[in-house]
């Protein structure tokens, strides 16, 4: 199995996924279920995650697929071009996703602007990866492409978002992006965990909670920073075993904000007291992640394959 075959598996996940979400979502406005709009939110956060190795991997089978003289280039640039822009709207979704459970944790409801922005934002994301998905099968799949769509233009954003990134000034201004962003969400995830661990523990966890969203504009920051790293310098990334275990450890990473900020274990959690065992274990599981994340991304230059 290699990382076109991952690609084809992981592809389902978040159109299937990203679609089913919408739909809850809207459902529980009918309904006006919080319950439900909890369940949809929390799917399209996963999502979010989820189309993070989608892309990747996808890039890794573009590569492969090359030199293939049976697909029309443009297929594949099509392809990139929606891939690209359903990798942003998905950054964008995920992220008003959290936020909107943030507000049901820190205020017991979801704002209305949030809800609306959400419904707008989710709607155009569904659209944009059901069509990248059907793309992605025109270049697979031969008997499903139309007179229309075999003979695809070559072009795409890579080569202009390439040239962009490898700009005296942008990839220096982006490595500064990457770095506050990863202070932010190390520092912000620093002082949760520390909490969780017994240390502050005059603090309510109500108070540290709020928090949170600095260390998910860190995310996104290193999000967008480290998408501009990529495609300015695929060499460096692709079949990087050090680069796969850092897209490992930051979806674990992330997977731990997701708890300190849906489960209720850490929310109940007044001051002067101890946090449960599970609570400290997805702590030291986030510190050791973040690290890890932190390491490979140093270790890149010297773990690529010649």
């Amino acid at each position: 199995m290699n990382l076109a075959h991952i690609h084809i598996v992981l592809n389902h996940i978040p159109s299937i996924g990203t679609a089913v979400g919408l739909l809850l979502f809207i459902y529980s406005m009918v309904k006006k279920s919080d319950q439900l709009r909890k369940i949809s939110l929390q799917l399209l956060v996963v999502m979010s995650l989820a189309v993070l190795p989608t892309y990747l991997t996808g890039n890794a089978a573009q590569s492969a697929l090359r030199n293939r003289t049976d697909i029309p280039r443009g297929l594949i640039e099509v392809h990139q071009n929606a891939a690209i822009l359903t990798l942003i709207l998905m950054t964008v979704t995920g992220t008003f996703a959290w936020f909107g459970l943030w507000q049901y944790r820190r205020f017991s409801r979801m704002g209305t602007g949030t809800t609306y922005a959400m419904l707008i934002i989710s709607i155009f994301t569904a659209a944009a990866i059901l069509l990248t998905a059907n793309l992605g099968g025109d270049i697979s799949h031969p008997e499903i492409r139309t007179a229309v769509e075999a003979p695809a233009p070559e072009v795409g954003w890579r080569a202009e978002v390439e040239t962009f990134a490898n700009n005296s000034w942008v990839w220096p201004a982006s490595e500064t992006l990457h770095f506050i962003g990863m202070a932010l969400l190390f520092g912000i995830m620093l002082l949760v965990n520390l909490r969780m661990l017994g240390v502050m523990k005059s603090i309510p966890f109500k108070a540290v909670h709020r928090l949170l969203p600095i260390g998910i504009l860190g995310f996104i920051l290193n999000v967008i920073s480290g998408m501009l790293f990529y495609i300015a310098s695929p060499g460096m990334y692709y079949f990087n075993p050090g680069f796969t275990a850092k897209i490992v450890f930051l979806l674990v990473a992330a997977a731990s904000v997701i708890y300190f900020t849906v489960f209720d274990t850490p929310w109940v959690m007044a001051e002067n007291k101890d946090a449960p065992l599970s609570a400290k274990v997805v702590a030291v599981s986030g510190m050791v992640m973040l690290l890890g994340v932190m390491y490979f991304g140093r270790m890149l230059p010297f773990l690529r394959n010649n």
